[in-house]
């Protein structure tokens, strides 16, 4: 991963995003030939990477497959292994373990969030003259209405604050998680169907004059496997019932991008409009990260030739299908430079014509020159994640792997030559597994604790726990 280091990504904090453009060799204005586009980003929940229509997948994803046809398809981008570290990371360019979200996902009874001292993307676009919308899933904060959208920079907001739902009741353990912005809603529908008709009504209602900004976050296709019949029998080749609904979700999660794409041609918004697909994190292998549903036989997600899935380190939980499609402006094809999830926030503040001052430093750089013409990549490192039991990291193409959890074990793998990280290199090039280690200590230092673990403290105990060095978990041995 050649190129400019990741302290782009500080300069941008300091100067904004036009001196991280500068460093290198772009500049917004350049990048966004003169406009500011309208953004729809289109968050899905625990798609495989393999369970794509454009990547051979027999789950048909037409309307997807369309946007990848005719856009950058990025073959390297990463997200965190779960979904509040991913939106997190999203939301602020920083990685998760700057303000203790680097572990699991915020549950019901969580009082936590992202702090309300980060500068959020949303708000950086308000800021840029855009107006703002959210439809989905927040799950980064819902025990405290100063961490919910309408608080953090979103003119509207419509859906859930936690995290899984039941997809026709709209309920977390039996309890109603729906809203309008501030306002709890009770209504029926499917949520996929509920969440694409608000994307289209903002579409609809918005006006054109002013820059907009739409994230729209489906559910789809995390736990529970529910689908309307519609959906589901458009599969009756998939003999699993599992993946069949698996499938069906997937369906009507395509369907929602087709319809948002209509509605953006019937305004005439299509031509200025990029729009951002991906996954939160690979798809589910492990039944430790279903969720609070029970799922009989064998896990329906696909993630092909990649190890593991959700909630590992490994490619199988962090490597995802994501596409960016604008017409004239993103070129078409598969695009290798890697890019994380970090690096959105300073790519799209950057066409934004914003500023990202009010951040605290980012670990995103700016990767507009990747991926509208695959350039080589920003970035000479990657965090895959860091917390008090595993570290990830990478430079170049050396992946690290190091569990600090007793006995210890430590993994190194070159992704060039082996992508489904089947042959740990360790043993091998010691003074790489040094280095990388190093770089793993240095962040544990940095890391703020946990605040899935304070809060667990908190919920059993009454009482705030006392902060250890996290660094201490990480020894020179393996």
């Amino acid at each position: 991963m050649g190129g400019v280091a990741l302290a782009a990504g500080r300069v941008a904090a300091a100067t904004g995003v036009g001196g991280a453009l500068a460093a290198l060799g772009v500049s917004s204005a350049q990048a966004a030939a003169g406009s500011k586009p309208n953004i729809v980003y289109i968050l899905a929940d625990d798609i495989g990477f393999a369970d794509l229509g454009y990547r051979g997948s027999d789950i048909k994803t037409p309307n997807i497959d369309k946007l990848a046809a005719d856009g950058a398809r990025l073959d390297h981008f990463y997200t965190q292994p779960m979904c509040t570290p991913t939106r997190a990371a999203l939301m602020t360019g920083r990685y998760p373990l700057r303000y203790g979200l680097q572990i699991g996902v915020i549950p019901a009874a969580g009082s936590y969030g992202i702090p309300t001292d980060e500068y959020m993307l949303p708000q950086a676009l308000k800021d840029a003259g855009y107006a703002t919308a959210a439809s989905g899933k927040w799950h980064i904060g819902h025990g405290d209405t100063a961490m919910w959208p309408r608080q953090r920079g979103f003119d509207s907001f419509y859906g859930a604050l936690v995290g899984e739902i039941d997809h026709f009741e709209h309920a977390s353990h039996g309890v109603k998680d729906w809203y309008r912005d501030n306002t709890p809603l009770d209504e029926e529908g499917y949520d996929a169907e509920l969440f694409t008709a608000e994307g289209v009504r903002v579409i609809n209602e918005h006006d054109a004059s002013t820059p907009l900004f739409l994230y729209m976050a489906y559910t789809s296709p995390h736990t529970p496997f529910q689908a309307p019949k519609k959906y589901v029998d458009r599969y009756p080749d998939i003999a699993d019932p599992q993946r069949q609904l698996y499938a069906a979700m997937i369906s009507a999660l395509d369907d929602g991008v087709g319809e948002l794409v209509a509605a953006l041609e019937a305004r005439g918004m299509r031509e200025n409009t990029l729009i951002i697909f991906h996954s939160d994190n690979g798809g589910t292998r492990s039944k430790l990260f279903v969720g609070d549903t029970p799922v009989a036989g064998e896990l329906p997600a696909s993630n092909g030739v990649l190890r593991e899935g959700k909630g590992t380190v490994y490619e199988g939980g962090t490597r995802v299908g994501a596409v960016v499609n604008w017409p004239g402006k993103i070129q078409a094809g598969d695009v290798t430079g890697v890019v994380h999830v970090t690096d959105m926030l300073p790519t799209l503040v950057g066409l934004a014509g914003g500023t990202v001052e009010k951040s605290k430093p980012l670990d995103g750089v700016d990767a507009w020159a990747t991926v509208s013409a695959g350039a080589p990549t920003a970035r000479t490192e990657m965090v895959y994640n860091v917390d008090p039991m595993t570290g990830a990291v990478r430079r170049g193409d050396w992946k690290l792997v190091w569990t600090a959890a007793l006995p210890g074990h430590v993994e190194l793998f070159d992704l060039a030559a082996d992508e489904s990280e089947a042959n740990n290199l360790a043993s091998a090039n010691p003074d790489k597994v040094a280095e990388l280690q190093a770089r793993v200590v240095e962040l544990a230092r940095e890391m703020v604790p946990s605040a899935l673990f304070a809060d667990a403290v908190r919920l059993t105990f009454g009482a705030p726990p006392v902060a250890a060095d996290p660094s201490t978990l990480f020894n020179e041995g393996d």
